[in-house]
């Protein structure tokens, strides 16, 4: 199997969809409810990817990725943020926790999949992105 991907979503039809298209692609898939659940499975299994949605219970995703980004263990993971809060104050808020880039929801399946190769074949340091679209 290829990359492990960290699929951080709490609602569990989402997180069924894009489990779906990731392992479609080849790709390993870690699933996880809540901030506090991607920073244990982050910790413990090393993924090379995480989709972070924003919008968890508890901790949330910004919260979360700055927990991540703070722990060296951690801070070299791309993680990219999977939301419906399009928002500027809200893509900015990502981009600035550590985040790599914006997908909002819904992520066409062919954007998405761009998406994934580009981050798991490059380097992301310093590339902050917002994909599809405005």
């Amino acid at each position: 199997m290829g990359a492990k991907i960290l699929i951080v979503e709490d609602h569990p039809d989402s997180r069924e969809i894009l489990r779906i298209q990731i392992e479609h692609l080849g790709y390993e898939v870690i699933e996880a409810k809540s901030g506090e659940e991607a920073i244990e499975k982050a910790l413990a299994q090393n993924p090379d990817l995480i989709i972070m949605d924003l919008g968890l219970p508890g901790i949330n995703g910004i919260e979360a990725t700055i927990v991540l980004k703070q722990n060296p263990k951690t801070s070299q993971i791309s993680i990219i943020a999977h939301s419906a809060w399009r928002e500027e104050n809200r893509v900015a808020e990502a981009l600035k926790a550590g985040m790599v880039e914006f997908l909002p929801k819904p992520t066409p399946p062919k954007v998405f999949a761009e998406v994934l190769q580009r981050h798991l074949g490059m380097s992301t340091e310093g590339q902050y992105r917002r994909a599809g679209g405005n």
